[in-house]
Formats: structure tokens, C-alpha cells, sequence
């Protein structure tokens, strides 16, 4: 096991553990750790002895998300067409892994936000803990829910999905139990046992994997603060359930008027500081992604990529990724700079075919979508 690679392997008899090994960066998806879990989910996939994939990170992190820091690089060089070669690759694991005839199990022991939601949520059990933080922050960064998040979130139950979208919210281990983001929840100290008895597994039937996960999982309780208990999600389903991103603000403030509690004031604030492009190519988004499949949602997602990079219409993501990630002045000068301004006809622009690019091209799978967020 090289301790320099940054996927690392384990065989465990019938089992594969994958370790997400760049801690230092959260575990953040590099380009190479992209294409080198694409290449091993299709190899243990095609190999008989492999009869389940676990796969985690080192460190206080799963995976942050995916390393945007390069792609922002390669559209300054002017060349985002090798930034879309890296969406491109991260879609198609996710669609490997929504389709994948194997069980994946995800420890989510720590940070899960953005692409580290998209290796895990389309497998079949994700496993959350004490120290899980999940959150989709890409509207801060003047991206948009991707990597089939448009898939997933549109089937959260009520308006959640267009909220946790949206805000970039961040949700514990207990509340992702509860909204079906995460399949189970095991205690910190539990995990070390749990993946010995995991690695016993010697049958593809997932009831295998199942029956042993049940034996550990518990049902934590919701925060007071949380956003989950029943009075919020009734102003979530309220609010969020708006026509435009306009209309939810609006339904927000209403209520922010009636009871000005932290919760709305703190859901205002982060709609306020996000970019208004993101958003609105945000809301059409998961909107969509009700009425499509997961494939679907990708090739639409890799349009709107697409789009994001070539900065035709708003240059936000780039301006984003040098506010937050690059200059960390968190100052974003976000062009449109209000909601009003970024008209309809430019949203629909980020949904047509990008000119000169084509489409994302997935492959032909067997399986119909693995996840159990489908059931939901």
C-alpha cells in the first residue's frame, strides 16, 4: 500500500477498501484520484472475487469535494475545455457508481461536501457519523449543485433538496439519517469493527452488507437548531417550494417579518451572499432533475458546466473560486450582480448544447441506479 498514492487499496479477502488519501486537502478529487477510482469501481466491477467496494478517507475529511483550484487555472490560461475533461471524467465515476452491480459502502466519517457527495450518494449505503458535515456549498462558488446533485436532491423529501441546494446548508450525520442523504449511522468509535465485520462479506446480494449494517447503525436525535424538525420543514416546503429563486426570497423575508428567528435570518443571509447566476441555474436545475434519471441529469449538468467555464454569460465561477478559495477575501464581485438581472433567457442558455462541445457520452450500463435516495 504506497503511502504516496492517492487512492490507496486494500484486499480484504472479497472486499476492496478504497482510501481517499490526500488529508491535507480535505481529500479533495484531483484529476488523477478521478480517473484512478473510475479505473478500479470498473475493475472490481468485472472481477468475480470482488464481491464489495468500501471506500473512505484519511483524515477529518471524506472528500471536501472536487480540486476546482486547477480547472480555475486552466480558464485563466484560457483553456476551459481541459477543465471540462475533468468534469467529464468526475460524471462519468458518479454514473459508474449510481449504475454499479456491486454494493459500494461509504464511511462519511468528517467532511462530505460537493464532489464527495457525488462519490458516495449514488452508492447503495452511505454511512454517517457523529463527525459527518455534509453540505453543498457550489452556489458560493458560482457553480451549481452538480455532479448528479440534481438527481439526489430533487428527490429529497419536500423542498429539502431545493434548500440544502440553494444555501449550501450544512447537515450532521443525523440530520443527513433523516432526509435519506446517508443510509445509516454508526458511531466514530464503532467503525473500526464494523469494517472488520464488513470484510467477512463474500456475496454481491447486498442484504449481506445490509443485515451486518443494521446490527450497528443507531437513531441519533435531531439538534434542537435543526433544520429538519417539522415547524422549519414546514417553512422550507413554504418557502422553497417558490417558483424563482425571487419568489423564495420574498416568502423568506415574509416570514422573517412575522418571526425573525436565526434560522431564516441565517437562510437570507447565505442566499444574499451567493451568486445570483448560480442560484437561478441552481433552481432550474434541481427542478428538472425531478422528472429526469440520473444519466439525464448528468448530461444536463455537464452542459451547464460547460457553460460555467466558458463564461459567456457570468464569469462567477472563476470570480468565486479567487473570493473563497484563492484570495480568501470572501469579497465575490458577482456579475449580474442581482437577482433581476440575470434575465430568463440567459438561465435557459446554460441548458442548451455547448457550440463546438459535445455532449457527455456515458456508457451503456446494466444496472438501473443503485441508490436508495431512487426509493425515496
Amino acid at each position: 500500500m504506497a503511502s504516496h498514492s492517492q487512492v490507496l487499496v486494500e484486499e480484504k479477502s472479497s472486499v476492496r477498501i478504497l482510501t481517499l488519501n490526500r488529508p491535507k486537502q480535505l481529500n479533495a478529487l484531483s484529476f488523477h484520484m478521478i480517473s484512478r477510482l473510475l479505473q478500479l469501481f470498473l475493475a472490481h466491477e468485472k472481477d468475480p472475487s470482488v464481491k464489495l467496494v468500501i471506500l473512505k478517507g484519511q483524515g477529518r475529511a471524506f472528500c471536501a469535494g472536487g480540486d476546482v483550484s486547477a480547472v480555475v487555472h486552466d480558464i485563466r490560461q484560457g483553456n476551459w475545455r481541459l477543465g471540462a475533461n475533468f468534469f467529464s471524467d468526475e460524471y462519468m465515476l458518479n454514473y459508474v457508481m449510481a449504475t454499479y452491480s456491486k454494493a459500494q459502502i461509504s464511511i462519511l466519517d468528517g467532511i462530505v461536501m460537493g464532489g464527495g457527495a457525488g462519490v458516495s450518494v449514488h452508492g447503495r449505503f452511505r454511512i454517517a457519523t457523529e463527525n459527518t458535515v455534509f453540505a453543498m456549498p457550489e452556489t458560493a462558488l458560482g457553480l451549481f449543485p452538480d455532479v448528479g446533485a440534481s438527481y439526489f436532491l430533487s428527490r429529497l423529501p419536500g423542498f429539502f433538496g431545493e434548500y440544502v441546494g440553494l444555501t449550501g446548508a450544512r447537515l450532521d450525520g443525523a440530520e443527513m439519517l433523516a432526509c435519506g442523504l446517508a443510509t445509516h449511522f454508526v458511531p466514530s468509535a464503532r467503525l473500526t469493527a464494523l469494517e472488520a465485520d464488513l470484510s467477512r462479506v463474500d456475496s454481491t446480494d447486498p442484504t449481506f452488507a445490509s443485515t451486518i449494517l443494521d446490527g450497528y447503525t443507531q437513531h441519533p436525535h435531531l439538534k434542537q437548531q435543526s433544520a429538519y424538525h417539522r415547524q422549519v420543514l414546514d417553512v422550507i416546503d413554504k418557502c422553497f417550494s417558490g417558483r424563482t429563486v425571487e419568489e423564495i426570497m420574498c416568502a423568506l423575508e415574509r416570514e422573517a417579518s412575522h418571526e425573525a428567528d436565526d434560522w431564516i435570518l441565517a437562510t437570507i443571509g447565505a442566499l444574499k451572499k451567493a451568486s445570483p447566476a448560480s442560484l437561478k441555474i441552481s433552481l432550474k436545475s434541481i427542478r428538472e432533475g425531478r422528472l429526469q434519471g440520473v444519466g439525464q441529469c448528468l448530461i444536463r449538468e455537464y452542459r451547464m458546466v460547460c457553460h460555467v467555464m466558458k463564461g459567456e454569460i457570468s464569469n462567477d465561477f472563476v470570480e468565486g473560486c479567487r473570493a473563497i478559495l484563492i484570495d480568501k477575501d470572501k469579497k465575490p464581485k458577482w456579475e449580474p450582480w442581482r437577482l433581476e438581472d440575470m434575465k430568463d433567457s440567459m438561465v435557459e442558455h446554460y441548458f442548451k448544447r455547448v457550440e463546438g462541445c459535445e455532449d457527455l457520452k456515458l456508457p451503456a450500463r446494466k444496472n438501473l441506479p443503485a441508490s436508495a435516495i431512487a426509493k425515496l
